[in-house]
């Protein structure tokens, strides 16, 4: 608008209704751009011309620049109120989601020691819990255990040489041997004896070897529980010295269930099962017309022999399905249980008598980690403070 001019329709909505009102302002001339008019004596002209026209003078208390930014405000404030909630709701969403990768990733250590100790500690119980999910079965590999037992102790016992310990031309051998020159009265009961013990030698390599396996299959599942562990993930020397912890416990353990099985083997070597032998209906040996004894035939005849080996077997396939259940109950007993209950128990000593400086170092973190959290604290204080600012206007009457 400028002077000459009358759009007092305009203004009064007579012509274009608007949903706000229209306000008229004066534009500056460039008369007063070329003198270098300032803008507080341009506003002041702009008064005085719709103070004293006879145009715009009822309406000199709805015009000008300054009527037209407080308006502006007032409408911008309006519009920024009706968003505030919606703008706080993202806020606070933004807020918890660090709030979340913080506990992720893990809050601030205290300095002192007792909060370090409490720290490794609160570690170790988590690596604990999730190996023994791993063995129970809530997470995978504790099936594999049960897998050695029912499948590759059972194939390793199978494949025993023991029909070449047992045949005929052995057991001659190892007969002759026992009894020496002195013939036996009933039954070559030492030759018995030592064609048992020679038999049972063998089931030393598969108990030795479950026990290997099982050893195996907890040391994967330490490493993969301490993977598996989000609040390890933080501390690369924690991990280490757990993992150490583990292992050297798991020797322990495996040590105890190698003497423990092969404790059961010998067992079976040391007292012999009588009670099997009486029970066996050993008919007196017969000569075949083929067969008719010489002077210098042998003391035992093949048929004899079978029968001594036939016997022989059928009691090692006695022992053989005992040691099938318990091995992997002395496997169990030494180093799965043991596992699931004492795993750490030397490393809670050890660290109960470490000092504040060892404590540190094994909570010594990821650079990246810890730049990350920085970088993340920075972001949660910067969005609390963006929330408090605006809780005040918004609750500013």
């Amino acid at each position: 608008m400028d002077q000459g001019t009358d759009a007092r329709d305009v203004l009064e909505g007579r012509s274009y209704r608007l949903q706000h009102p229209w306000v008229g302002i004066v534009n500056r001339s460039q008369a007063d751009i070329n003198k270098n008019v300032d803008i507080n004596s341009a506003r002041m002209k702009e008064r005085e011309y719709f103070e004293h026209s006879p145009e715009y003078s009822h309406l000199a208390h709805k015009m000008g620049s300054e009527y037209l930014a407080k308006l502006l405000s007032k409408h911008l404030e309006v519009v920024i109120r009706q968003k505030i909630p919606s703008i706080i709701a993202l806020i606070n969403k933004t807020i918890d989601e660090i709030n979340a990768e913080l506990d992720r990733i893990g809050r601030p250590i205290g300095a002192d020691g007792g909060a370090q100790l409490y720290t490794i500690l609160e570690m170790c119980r988590a690596f604990d819990k999730v190996f023994k999910e791993h063995l129970d079965g809530g997470r995978p590999g504790g099936d594999r255990i049960y897998g050695v037992f029912d499948h590759q102790l059972p194939a390793a016992m199978k494949k025993l040489p023991l029909d070449r310990h047992l045949s005929t031309s052995n057991v001659r051998k190892v007969v002759a041997e026992a009894d020496g020159y002195q013939p036996h009265l009933i039954a070559p009961e030492q030759g018995i004896r030592r064609l048992i013990d020679g038999s049972l030698v063998y089931f030393r390599g598969p108990a030795e070897a479950t026990v290997d396996a099982v050893h195996l299959i907890l040391k994967e599942l330490v490493r993969k529980s301490i993977a598996a562990t989000v609040e390890l993930k933080r501390f690369p020397s924690l991990q280490s010295d757990i993992a150490a912890a583990s292992n050297d416990a798991l020797e322990k353990f495996r040590d105890e269930s190698r003497k423990t099985v092969l404790r059961l083997v010998e067992m079976e070597s040391t007292y012999l099962t009588v009670e099997f032998f009486r029970k066996l209906q050993l008919e007196p040996e017969k000569n075949t017309p083929n067969q008719q004894p010489t002077p210098n035939s042998d003391r035992y005849t093949d048929n004899h022999l079978r029968r001594i080996g036939s016997n022989v077997s059928a009691y090692v396939s006695m022992v053989c399905d005992t040691l099938k259940n318990t091995i992997p109950k002395a496997v169990v007993h030494c180093q799965v249980r043991e596992a699931k209950r004492a795993l750490l128990n030397q490393f809670y000593v050890n660290i109960g008598r470490r000092e504040k400086e060892q404590l540190s170092a094994m909570l010594d973190e990821d650079p990246a980690l810890m730049s990350r959290r920085e970088s993340l604290a920075k972001r949660l204080a910067l969005y609390k403070s963006a929330r408090d600012d605006i809780d005040a206007v918004a609750w500013n009457k």
